[in-house]
């Protein structure tokens, strides 16, 4: 599935299916590393926030730094937009106590004030036409709201509309299965359905990383959080190498028989 092509700045991946794979293990990643840090090592919300906070803050750094795409850069930083959405979500949520609609509502609102005001300032929202560095800021801060406002989504469908966690990880993909269909039988924007692609795909992981780690008793398999993360990590770094070494190889010039 391929929505949008390579950004004109070179620093962004080309958006195909390998994409889309990587990026639901980053935000299963997120949720699964998230949660680890703020429950498992009992640091709490905002501590955790804070954390990941500086994390994204170094890794944005140096995809800003770069002058080429740099997969494992990128994906680091995709990463710590999941991790950081995740605790930020929750102390919204949670210690903020405005609960999952509210949250939804808030990040939903701060994800659209973002969108108008990239399309208002660069002329468009369009991944391929990214070609400056106010255009590429627009992109992160864009990736932060949606990564943070589908750790809400997700929790929001889970506890308030009684699915579960394996239930919910199947509405959403049912959605992103609509969106397929929808790119390939209807002329909606591509722009449009990508940032509603990359939006879903949040929920997805959200879902899909409680499902691995909550307890038996709210319909989880229980597994570890921090072996789940390194499990994700691992898996993540594995498909990053050999996507990019493909890619590679299909960009490579090829040799003209005399």
């Amino acid at each position: 599935m391929q929505l949008v092509e390579r950004s004109s700045l070179g620093k962004l991946p080309a958006v195909t299916l390998a994409f889309w794979i990587i990026k639901i293990a980053a935000t299963t990643l997120g949720e699964t590393g998230g949660d680890a840090v703020s429950m498992s090592m009992n640091l709490g919300y905002a501590a955790g926030t804070a954390i990941f906070a500086v994390l994204f803050l170094i890794a944005l750094s140096a995809q800003i730094a770069a002058k080429t795409y740099r997969p494992f850069i990128y994906w680091t930083v995709i990463v710590a937009t999941t991790t950081v959405g995740t605790t930020l979500a929750d102390f919204v949520d949670r210690s903020l106590g405005v609960g999952y609609p509210g949250g939804t509502a808030i990040l939903a609102a701060l994800l659209a004030g973002t969108l108008f005001l990239w399309k208002r300032s660069c002329g468009s929202i369009s991944v391929k036409k990214i070609s400056t560095a106010k255009g590429e800021a627009f992109y992160w801060i864009t990736i932060l709201f949606s990564n943070t406002l589908g750790t809400a989504c997700g929790d929001f469908l889970v506890d308030d509309s009684g699915l579960g966690y394996l239930k919910s990880a199947l509405v959403f993909s049912a959605v992103l299965a609509v969106l397929v269909i929808l790119k390939y039988t209807t002329r909606i924007s591509v722009t449009a359905l990508f940032w509603l692609g990359f939006i879903f795909t949040r929920p997805l992981g959200a879902t899909l990383g409680d499902f691995l780690t909550k307890a038996h008793d709210k319909g989880g398999l229980e597994l570890s959080r921090f072996s789940s993360t390194a499990v994700l990590a691992v898996f993540m770094v594995a498909c990053i190498a050999l996507f990019s070494r493909k890619a590679e190889i299909a960009d490579a010039p090829r040799s003209v028989k005399a």
